[in-house]
């Protein structure tokens, strides 16, 4: 590991200031992500800003009916609230699904934003990859592939996105709130990552200088009735070959609301806008749910190792829609 500096921010403004002035530097929180990429020399900071006394921890309600997620409020917690589990089981769902006990209880909302890639060939310095060293090439495209991507990869990074959560965030519009010395942004989830085309060392559409301070849920009625389901080589906290995050709302035999959002199958959490597109307006059945799954796959491309995942995608969004609509139906 590289020898760096450790400064300690007690407040957003001492934070965003350190930041702008170490160009070089990297905001630590839990560190379940940064640490090992530090390790492998991937990430090679000249100073980590520690923002773990920044008061960033809370849960709150907002008065429009939505929920603002502090940055530092960590994955157990945010599982385990109350708020969360009633208005966005989908969330809490997908957080318990993403890692160990011990994990959750150090990874923070902000740093599970900011996961880079467990491909392989990214954390093998030996092999060439364009997300560790633009233009060196990508060995993942005609390698080992079974984890990696099939929808909007690019000959430069066929690459996956690791986060459970970032999934349940984009199907439920989350914005995630940032700050840097010129002031807050707010960027939709939906441009928030980045899909690789010619540079996919470029993940999100955060500055170097912006820190990550909270994210916020719109109030959406529909995700009360919500599924994460994800399909993984083992039980015991894999990544996922796919997932997906799932709301449905059906009146009258009619789909009235529905959200669905993937993982395991994108350089960024996939929103099957396609697939919400047909199935809005139209009959709540199990043959609705497999041509709208079918278009949504449509464009995928697969490698060799990893074309069983466009079928998989297919049948996980039928399964998890078909189990909504028979809890529906049952209530």
């Amino acid at each position: 590991m590289k020898a760096f500096s450790y400064l300690s921010a007690p407040d957003v403004a001492t934070a965003v200031r350190a930041i702008a002035d170490r160009p070089n530097a990297k905001f630590i929180g839990g560190g379940t992500n940064l640490v090992d990429l530090m390790r492998e020399e991937i990430e090679r900071p000249d100073t980590v800003i520690d923002i773990t006394r920044l008061p960033l921890t809370e849960v709150e309600e907002l008065p429009g009916g939505g929920v603002r997620i502090g940055a530092l409020v960590r994955n157990s917690h945010l599982a385990a609230n109350r708020l969360i589990r009633t208005r966005y089981p989908m969330l809490s769902q997908a957080l318990l699904s993403g890692a160990s006990g011990q994990l959750r209880n150090m990874a923070t909302v902000g740093g599970n934003l900011l996961q880079r890639t467990r491909c392989l060939y990214f954390y093998d310095d030996a092999a060439a990859c364009n997300k560790r060293e633009p233009g060196s090439g990508c060995e993942a495209v005609g390698g080992f592939t079974r984890s990696h991507a099939v929808l909007g990869t690019s000959a430069a990074c066929i690459a996956t996105h690791p986060s459970d959560m970032c999934v349940a965030l984009a199907a439920l519009d989350a914005t995630v709130v940032a700050e840097s010395v010129r002031g807050e942004r707010r960027i939709p989830i939906s441009e928030f990552h980045l899909l690789p085309g010619e540079r996919p060392d470029i993940e999100t559409t955060l500055t170097a200088d912006e820190l990550i301070t909270a994210v916020e849920l719109p109030d959406v009625p529909v995700a009360a009735t919500s599924r994460y389901r994800k399909v993984r080589d083992r039980a015991s906290y894999a990544f996922a070959l796919v997932s997906v995050a799932a709301a449905l709302e059906v009146t009258g035999g009619t789909v009235s609301a529905v959200r669905l959002a993937m993982g395991g199958v994108a350089a960024k959490p996939w929103r099957a806008r396609e697939a919400e597109r047909l199935l809005l307006g139209g009959p709540a059945d199990v043959e609705s749910f497999r041509r709208a799954a079918a278009t949504e796959l449509a464009p995928a491309v697969a490698q060799p190792g990893n074309a069983f995942k466009i079928e998989l995608a297919q049948r996980v969004i039928v399964a998890t829609l078909a189990q909504l609509l028979a809890e529906g139906s049952a209530a």
